[in-house]
């Protein structure tokens, strides 16, 4: 990737300062030329005004001396002939050179001659330009000069070396800078590659990982190489990430479910073990039991948990066709109905404006609302009232299972969720899994859970789930 980023920026680069330095060495060179072609062309015009001036006869010795010392100055020939052709002054060139005779023949047909085109370092020697003498349609004779394109050629090849040397000295400094560009721009995916793949390593594995090797990846990876193994390093910290969070989820789900026959045998015994304990070791022996209990409760807990943080792969139809919230709602409502009475406990159902269906499974949100209901029992306190309400909002369906209990404390309400977190009333009560499995199912099926206080008191979850595809 490194030498492709480098040679787009040198091809750009090279472009650029080609297209500024030929137009200028162009310029340059036609400005150039352009001035000796109007230097000479006002000498060949002075040269066709004084011939017109001496045209009577014996007066050409002043245009001759003009002619003489022009040649000695510059070095270049003059020739003036008449209308006829014969000649009347000339200095440093003769009829019979080449190219002379077709000069004199352009200007005594009044047509002008000189350089053509721009000049450049290896354009020819000498020049020959042609004026004719006259005014208007009548000439009277034709001024022939050797134009010498020397100093010009050596200015434009001085001019170009220059303009040569800055695109040069341009793109040597661009080089540089494009070199250090692709050097900063393609390290860090170098770095963050070596890192994602040492993250990969630090991942737990439950069966031995394939060594990394360095090279092209296979096939399915696309782009420069070096994005190619960033994106093969991606893949594999993802696969080897998801793998090792479902080995811990089996573990502990292995785990409780291997404790829980030797739990349970440790329940037998000690109900076996109940009628021969003595009044002194009563008190003991009762908080022995509800300890085995809890201990029970939690196992049955990361049991849950477990499921709930599993990726659901079963085909339920209920997922697809969405589950009926007032339904579910009404049906848990009635459960719960008896034993929040027995507590004092009251429990008021909202009633929805319109049906709502909710793309989530149904034994799952029946799971939520026990978990919900079930703290709302265990917490809020004698005589509290259990509110459920149920309704659409831009997120979704919302279900809002809120009481006027005691509450929590606000530093402890964001970290109900949290897995074995009790809150500082709950005392010896539950296992702190509750609400984490609520959390993980409902986020399972692509929803959010939220906890608040209440007001002026008591708690309220609020938990909104995915529309149904087919309700409106």
């Amino acid at each position: 990737m490194r030498r492709r980023v480098l040679a787009v920026l040198l091809v750009f680069a090279a472009v650029a300062v080609v297209a500024f330095a030929v137009p200028l060495a162009l310029a340059t060179g036609a400005g150039r030329t352009q001035a000796l072609r109007l230097s000479r062309e006002a000498d060949a015009t002075h040269f066709a005004s004084l011939a017109g001036q001496t045209q009577a006869p014996g007066s050409t010795t002043l245009l001759r001396e003009e002619v003489a010392r022009y040649h000695e100055l510059y070095g270049e020939g003059v020739l003036i002939v008449d209308a006829r052709g014969n000649l009347r002054a000339g200095a440093g060139l003769s009829p019979d050179d080449a190219g002379v005779a077709s000069a004199i023949t352009a200007g005594l047909r009044n047509q002008k001659q000189g350089i053509s085109g721009s000049l450049t370092p290896w354009s020819a020697d000498r020049v020959l330009s042609a004026v004719p003498v006259g005014t208007g349609a009548q000439v009277d004779g034709a001024v022939v000069m050797n134009v010498s394109t020397g100093a010009a050629r050596e200015s434009i090849r001085t001019s170009w070396l220059v303009i040569a040397a800055g695109a040069l000295g341009a793109l040597a400094a661009v080089t540089a800078v494009a070199i250090a560009l692709s050097r900063w721009t393609v390290r860090p995916l170098g770095a963050l590659t070596d890192r994602v793949g040492a993250l990969t390593d630090a991942v737990p594995s439950p069966r031995p990982r394939a060594r990394r090797t360095t090279g092209r990846p296979s096939g399915r990876y696309s782009g420069p190489p070096e994005v190619q193994e960033l994106a093969k390093a991606f893949d594999d910290m993802s696969n080897a990430v998801q793998a090792s969070g479902q080995a811990q989820r089996q573990l502990i789900a292995d785990t409780a479910h291997q404790l829980r026959n030797p739990l349970a045998a440790l329940h037998f015994r000690l109900d076996s073990l109940g009628p021969h304990v003595s009044d002194a070791g009563a008190e003991t022996y009762r908080r022995t039991g509800m300890e085995v209990d809890r201990l029970g409760g939690i196992l049955d807990g990361l049991l849950a948990l477990a499921v709930a943080e599993s990726p659901d792969t079963t085909d339920d139809e209920t997922s697809h066709v969405g589950c009926d919230v007032g339904a579910v709602v009404a049906d848990r409502a009635d459960a719960w109905t008896e034993a929040l009475g027995e507590s004092a406990m009251g429990i008021v159902l909202g009633q929805p404006a319109e049906p709502l269906f909710a793309d989530f499974r149904s034994s799952h949100l029946a799971q939520v609302l026990d978990v919900l209901l079930s703290n709302a029992h265990a917490y809020a306190g004698r005589g509290a009232m259990v509110r459920i309400d149920t309704g659409r909002s831009a997120s979704g369906i919302e279900i809002r299972v809120s009481d006027d209990g005691v509450g929590v404390s606000d530093d402890e309400v964001g970290k109900l969720s949290s897995r074995f977190f009790r809150g500082s009333g709950a005392g010896q009560q539950g296992t702190g899994l509750g609400l984490s499995i609520a959390t993980a199912l409902v986020e399972g099926g692509g929803g959010s859970l939220a906890i608040a206080a209440a007001t002026p008191h008591g708690l309220r979850v609020t938990v909104t789930l995915p529309e149904s595809a087919g309700s409106s």
